[in-house]
């Protein structure tokens, strides 16, 4: 059925509304972006140094007896998974859930083998309605975080770790590359450094820190602040990921809106043609048989 005048009408206004709202969301979401991808920028001199002073008090102090150095048999794998509150963000959360998917798929056997933490309440409705087993999860957070916002979370974490709930964590998340390019990332956590690592560590040494009190008691305090400390620094990445995904489904829904727009304009006019034209044929029908 050919749609009437009216009717093409009604879906060129319609359409042209949602462009605004797309349109509005695109320019929110590229100003949010701008500040996600400061703090992200802000956030890297502090993350590189205070892993240049970890990695130095580990290859040159010996016993390396604290919990998230001690190596153990993995026998339950915690997976930390970022995603956003919302959707709207192209495939921003889709991405991260099916590489989840597919990592326990993978990786694991039986439920009692992994854990999930979610962060968001799309990856923590997700894995709840597929019935996977999930030990923490965390919602509503803010666009522009502060580590306070977090530091639950990270804490707790890094205490089911020491405490024997999993051994080993890994995060899933969106590492922010550029505005247009966000790829989707695995990243051990804990343990943060394995004994295998610490022969290539003491080869890497070459600053030279002054340490008080000693560099044990500081190793001790050290070691959680730096796991939380990285966990913080991912999710950032993860914010600036979601702004720029869903700045670029907005722009790119905005483009759509336009092309239908030109398209029902196009179909407007020639449906207007039509109806002009056949006007015309059936006065001149008129007039002849008048004539006649």
């Amino acid at each position: 059925m050919i749609p009437s005048l009216r009717e093409i009408q009604k879906r060129i206004s319609s359409t042209e509304k949602t462009k605004q709202i797309t349109n509005a969301m695109h320019m929110v979401a590229a100003s949010k972006l701008g500040k996600s991808e400061t703090s992200s920028t802000a956030f890297v001199p502090y993350a590189e140094k205070i892993e240049k002073m970890v990695r130095h008090i580990v290859a040159s102090y010996g016993d390396h007896d604290h919990p998230i150095l001690i190596p153990r048999r993995v026998k339950k794998v915690a997976y930390l998974v970022m995603t956003a509150d919302r959707g709207l963000a192209g495939p921003f959360n889709s991405q991260v859930l099916k590489k989840t998917e597919r990592l326990i798929r993978e990786r694991h056997r039986h439920q009692s083998e992994y854990t999930l933490i979610a962060i968001g309440r799309m990856g923590k409705e997700y894995f709840k309605n597929r019935n996977m087993p999930m030990l923490r999860s965390m919602t509503d957070l803010p666009d522009h975080p502060y580590f306070s916002d977090l530091e639950d979370l990270t804490y707790d974490t890094v205490q089911f770790y020491i405490d024997g709930e999993f051994d080993e964590l890994r995060l899933v998340y969106n590492h922010y590359q550029s505005a247009m390019v966000q790829e989707v990332t695995v990243k051990r956590i804990l343990p943060l450094i394995t004994e295998a690592e610490v022969p290539d560590l003491k080869e890497e040494m070459h600053s030279q820190f002054l340490f008080e009190p000693s560099e044990e008691q500081i190793l001790k305090t050290l070691l959680p602040q730096y796991a939380e400390s990285l966990i913080y620094g991912a999710f950032l990445e993860s914010k600036a990921s979601e702004n720029a995904s869903r700045m670029n489904a907005m722009r790119s829904a905005t483009d759509n809106a336009d092309n239908m727009i030109g398209d029902l304009r196009l179909q407007y006019n020639r449906a207007r043609q039509a109806k002009i034209t056949q006007e015309i044929a059936e006065i001149v029908s008129g007039a002849d048989a008048q004539q006649s």
